[in-house]
């Protein structure tokens, strides 16, 4: 009985354990996101000063690369609520932080994945305008 317990209370751990880790790989997933997010408005920002009509669209890829930045200091929170329930409460309450850390690792793709077709944009109206000016 006390080998039963002992695993039972073994394998409890392990799962917390990596609920908890689960949560931790989505911050890091997440700020690698949001690091690239702000690459890409750099870039944009980049083209910008090439072509004022690329403004806007730099505009758009600071504000993606701002959004992805946000999820992912939420993220990390959320990993850090995870790995501070883990050992003390339930298994759900550190399942829902390691949830919100994978929505907000998520929120921060989508971010970055914005601010990379800004940038991108932002890049291409550059051109057109050099080619335009080039032409004439």
């Amino acid at each position: 009985m006390k080998l039963t317990r002992t695993l039972l209370a073994s394998a409890l751990v392990a799962l917390l354990a990596a609920c908890s880790n689960g949560a931790q790989d989505s911050a890091q997933d997440a700020q690698k996101s949001a690091d690239q997010a702000q690459q890409a408005a750099e870039q944009a920002q980049q083209s910008a000063a090439q072509s004022p009509a690329a403004a806007p669209a730099a505009e758009q890829a600071n504000g993606a690369a701002n959004a992805a930045g946000q999820a992912a200091d939420q993220a990390q929170q959320a990993a850090a609520a995870a790995s501070s329930n883990a050992p003390a409460n339930s298994s759900s309450a550190s399942n829902a932080a390691s949830q919100q850390a994978q929505n907000a690792a998520d929120a921060a793709k989508d971010a970055a994945n914005q601010a990379k077709d800004a940038a991108d944009k932002a890049k291409d109206q550059a051109q057109d305008q050099k080619d335009q000016s080039g032409n004439h």
